[in-house]
């Protein structure tokens, strides 16, 4: 009875920190580029009364043996890393990746960083930067009265400038892709940094033989996140957790039946 009273207290840990994962999904459900976690759980160890294929006799063993579990943690909550929706906006820098890719962002402190996020404007030198004022990568500076700015499936950034009727290249973006992005850490702000379990990326224009996504000019990628299925994950969380509860109180009463027996 032990043991069923840690198996189910790890139970209810389990759906707590699973209910964390749902709560910060439907959090972000309006955040540019989120990408959804799914919660993996994992049973923990065992305890072998029986080990499965011991002898039972001379020349016969167990076909099963017998084992009992001491419950369950949650070992990981793998990003999902399908396309979100794509808005329209009204800003002509905001970028939606269609496809595979991320985009790189260079931080204050001089480290790379990616997003799917393509929320980009400009700042007061004409760079382009994303919301928090850290430039895209490779760099792209447009004139103060650049004008009919164009950014191509293949990241081709091109404008013209008032008087002149040819278009100027102002540079081409360059999209990452990761052999593993579930393995990218999450550094909030929308970012996300390499590991060794995502690899190192290999950086290419986009639409290329890399296996690359393109670019949309004018819409930017919404969250993936389901709010229907987040809701009917916290069900099922709530259903589990109440379950185990009550394997703890039943293990208690039959804790108190046997301390009765004894007084």
């Amino acid at each position: 009875m032990i043991r069923a009273l840690y198996s189910a207290a790890s139970g209810m840990m389990a759906q707590q920190s699973n209910l964390d994962n749902i709560a910060n999904n439907l959090a972000n459900s309006n955040t540019n580029g989120y990408k959804t976690r799914q919660a993996q759980f994992q049973d923990l160890l065992y305890q072998n009364t029986t080990q499965p294929g011991t002898s039972s006799a001379q020349q016969t063993v167990f076909p099963s043996g017998l084992q009992v579990g001491l419950g369950t943690r949650q070992a990981s909550n793998e990003v999902i890393f399908t396309q979100g929706s794509l808005q329209q906006t009204q800003n002509t820098l905001d970028l939606a990746i269609q496809g595979n890719g991320f985009f790189q962002i260079l931080q204050p402190n001089g480290t790379m960083a990616y997003t799917r996020d393509g929320s980009f404007q400009l700042n007061n030198n004409g760079n382009v930067v994303n919301a928090n004022g850290y430039a895209l990568v490779p760099q792209i500076t447009l004139p103060a009265n650049a004008q009919n700015i164009s950014i191509a499936a293949d990241g081709t950034v091109s404008f013209s400038t008032p008087g002149q009727t040819a278009s100027q290249t102002a540079g081409q973006i360059q999209l990452a892709l990761f052999a593993n992005p579930g393995g990218l850490n999450a550094m909030g702000q929308n970012l996300y940094m390499p590991t060794d379990a995502s690899g190192e990326p290999t950086i290419a224009n986009p639409g290329g033989p890399e296996g690359l996504g393109t670019l949309q000019q004018g819409y930017v990628e919404q969250s993936n996140v389901s709010v229907v299925t987040e809701f009917i994950n916290m069900i099922v969380a709530q259903r589990s957790y109440e379950a185990n509860s009550k394997v703890i109180k039943a293990a208690d009463e039959m804790y108190q039946d046997v301390n009765n027996l004894t007084q």
